[in-house]
């Protein structure tokens, strides 16, 4: 029988990869969780903006559940969401993390808190191999937002790809940026029903980190 799942859904390649995996694995995913700093209108890490969220969640035919929460609200808006798609039917709540044991015992703390079972389809596997697969599997994604210590802003808006990764490499970075050194955006492959078309706009700077928008 199909088991019913939310994804914790930020737009980015790990989370597209694990709702891949989770449909492959028989997973009937009914809600795509994505938190927003509403002062911003934009998500929260990843910073899409409501507008492009609206656009995945319409290719992917999935509904989306937007959480509007503040950094110190995440905790309590994020259980109050999954009680609410448990409502709906989930009992599974997938998530995109590869490796990060702090970032799995915060999701599994408010996955018990409210009773539904946790998942992690990528849990401990090589970072490296995932990104290939991937993009072997035919997904597209832009680098959205870089840690400028790690990565400068020429790789903003430019597509993930087996050169990138291998200049990132040559840089001593993580071509997963499991630790936060890059996020992307994941604009078609398999599982999408139409390419999301953007533009992208000028690159904006705050503290360490340089990103760029996708607008319609």
């Amino acid at each position: 029988m199909s088991k019913k799942c939310v994804i914790s859904y930020s737009a980015g390649k790990d989370s597209t990869l694990s709702l891949y995996r989770a449909i492959k694995e028989g997973y009937t995913p009914i809600g795509l969780l994505t938190t927003i700093n509403g002062r911003e209108n934009r998500s929260w890490f990843h910073g899409v903006t409501i507008d492009m969220l609206n656009k995945v969640s319409e290719s992917l035919k999935i509904p989306l559940h937007i959480i509007d929460t503040t950094k110190n609200e995440y905790d309590t808006c994020f259980s109050e969401a999954l009680s609410i798609v448990m409502k709906e039917g989930a009992t599974h709540a997938v998530f995109g993390d590869i490796d990060i044991e702090e970032h799995k015992s915060w999701w599994t703390i408010r996955c018990e808190k409210v009773g539904i079972i946790p998942y992690w389809p990528l849990w401990n596997e090589n970072r490296e191999s995932l990104v290939r697969e991937f993009l072997e599997l035919g997904f597209k994604a832009k680098i959205k937002v870089v840690n400028t210590d790690f990565l400068d802003d020429s790789f903003l808006g430019v597509d993930l790809s087996e050169d990138i990764i291998e200049k990132m490499k040559s840089m001593n970075v993580d071509p997963a940026g499991e630790n936060g050194e890059f996020h992307t955006f994941v604009y078609d492959g398999p599982i999408f029903n139409n390419r999301i078309d953007f533009n992208i706009t000028d690159i904006l700077y705050r503290d360490n980190y340089a990103m760029v928008d996708f607008i319609l």
